[in-house]
């Protein structure tokens, strides 16, 4: 019974020393070298580019006062429709004291000389009514005493502007109503009630109080990196995508090429532009980041196969068509890549079957 019990470990062992060199020895062999395969099809292919951007109104103005003040009253909100000539906003004037006092010394010079001319007048009508001096000489006279009344006048309007940014004689043309310069849409009032703002001038661009764009009609502003500016042309067509609606998408066509480049880090940059499609079923705001894809070459119904079957040596290009037990080496001449399937000018038929590449198998000894 002993002797049975040994002979059945010694077996045991023996079984187990027999299955683990078969286990290594299969584990040891070189797996055949497995290659993905591709046939040689009929296709468009075409290289694009995506341009990134912005949307903007191709009309956006800054709406600035025409004197110096303060926000007495806002009439307006961004969001709002304003139609051209519309009053945004009114100010409250803050006159300059030297042009005040000059202004307040030209009324009083005014008033003097109005008087002297008015006693010369008040004289010589006197000697006129009575014969006593010639019809020239009175109207002399009587056009001097009313140069003087303009005078006066035109001195008390512009008392009046510099005061009160208003004169009597012009009150629907006041200065310290800030208008609307365009119909469009009111995008931002940078301002508050109380907030002084400035006229525009040779020294300074003046406080914006309102800023307003036509949103109906609207581009894709984007700029283009100087490798691939080469290839378009204006009137090229477009896709814009926005990445807030993604529902929407628009042909365009380019409309605009820049002639001069921008840096944008470091690389050399041109800017372009695009119409923008309204729709009514989405709302396109100002500042919404865009996407514009561009054709730059095409190819109809060429042969074609993945760029990654394709193997390089020198200037030649080699692919591995498939033959009865093995793969041949090829010479192929190569067209237009998208950057993944390349067209195949010459060295493949339709049909044929290519090497593609090595098939891994994770998880397993080769």
């Amino acid at each position: 019974m002993k002797k049975i019990v040994k002979y059945i470990i010694f077996a045991l062992i023996a079984l187990l020393f027999i299955g683990t060199f078969v286990f290594l020895f299969k584990n040891s062999r070189p797996e055949p070298v497995q290659y993905m395969e591709h046939p040689a099809v009929i296709a468009d292919i075409s290289r694009s580019t995506v341009v990134t951007g912005k949307i903007e109104p191709r009309n956006e103005v800054n709406i600035k006062p025409q004197i110096n003040g303060i926000i007495s009253e806002l009439r307006k909100e961004a969001g709002q429709m304003v139609k051209e000539g519309e009053v945004i906003a009114k100010l409250r004037v803050i006159p300059d004291m030297n042009s005040l006092s000059s202004a307040q010394s030209r009324v009083r010079l005014a008033e003097i000389n109005l008087k002297q001319a008015k006693t010369n007048w008040e004289r010589e009508k006197a000697l006129y009514d009575k014969k006593l001096v010639s019809d020239e000489e009175y109207d002399q006279v009587y056009q001097s005493y009313n140069q003087a009344v303009e005078e006066r006048n035109a001195a008390q309007e512009s008392l009046e502007v510099i005061r009160d940014g208003v004169s009597s004689s012009n009150a629907t043309g006041s200065s310290t109503l800030v208008r609307s310069t365009i119909t469009g849409l009111i995008l931002d009032i940078p301002v508050k009630v109380g907030n002084s703002v400035i006229q525009a001038n040779t020294m300074n661009d003046g406080t914006t109080v309102a800023t307003v764009a036509n949103m109906k009609d609207l581009i894709f502003d984007g700029n283009i990196d100087e490798t691939e500016v080469g290839s378009l042309v204006e009137g090229m067509p477009i896709k814009i995508t926005i990445g807030a609606l993604p529902d929407y998408s628009s042909e365009a066509a380019l409309e605009y090429i820049s002639p001069k480049a921008v840096e944008n880090n470091g690389a050399n940059q041109f800017e372009i532009k695009a119409a923008v499609k309204a729709s009514g079923e989405h709302m396109i705001r100002s500042g919404y980041s865009a996407n514009a894809e561009i054709v730059l070459e095409s190819a109809s119904q060429v042969l074609s196969i993945p760029e990654s079957a394709l193997e390089f040596q020198g200037d030649s290009t080699f692919v591995y068509i498939k033959k009865a037990e093995d793969y041949e080496r090829v010479p192929v001449e190569t067209g237009l890549s998208d950057g993944i399937n390349i067209e195949i000018k010459s060295g493949l038929n339709e049909g044929d079957i290519v090497r593609g590449t090595r098939i891994i198998n994770i998880g397993k000894k080769k």
